[in-house]
């Protein structure tokens, strides 16, 4: 019994969606880091240089002041202080992360797929003629007489 359960969970886990799926899960999670740098190293600087300065890390609002003396310049400050914050600049870190990730993916699939279409072969069009049963001659597919040897054909409509 033992040795049946193992043997199917060993199928189960060299199967090649979930080998697929950890690859991915382990790429995704070095990518993450990549992109949480990109967001928080470079576009917040640029885009804090282009609104004067404004750094999105300490955005956020005082709901309720903590023990320590108010008012909080940093997030850290506040959160030392045990105040309640409602942290908005993180959550627009955390978008400006997700929209990239989006469109980072977005475009690999793209031409992941571009790549896919260029080794398959372009499908047949449809035909446009067919042969006459009596003279084996080509005729256009809406034909209902041959055109060589006059007969009237039956599959085609009146």
């Amino acid at each position: 019994m033992a040795s049946r359960f193992l043997k199917e969970f060993r199928e189960f886990a060299v199967k090649g969606n979930v080998v697929d799926m950890a690859v991915g899960i382990i790429i995704g999670a070095a990518f993450t880091a990549i992109v949480n740098s990109l967001v928080k190293d470079i576009f917040t600087p640029l885009i804090g240089l282009v609104t004067g300065g404004v750094n999105f890390t300490n955005q956020f609002w005082v709901l309720r002041a903590g023990s320590g003396e108010g008012p909080y310049h940093t997030l850290e400050q506040a959160q030392a202080a045990g105040a309640v914050t409602l942290n908005y600049g993180l959550f627009i870190n955390a978008t400006l992360s997700f929209l990239i990730v989006a469109f980072a993916t977005f475009v690999l699939i793209r031409n992941i797929n571009r790549l896919k279409n260029l080794h398959r072969e372009p499908e047949p069009a449809a035909p446009t003629v067919k042969s006459c049963p009596y003279c084996i001659s080509k005729i256009p597919l809406e034909a209902t007489r041959c055109p060589a040897c006059t007969s009237h054909l039956k599959d085609a409509a009146p």
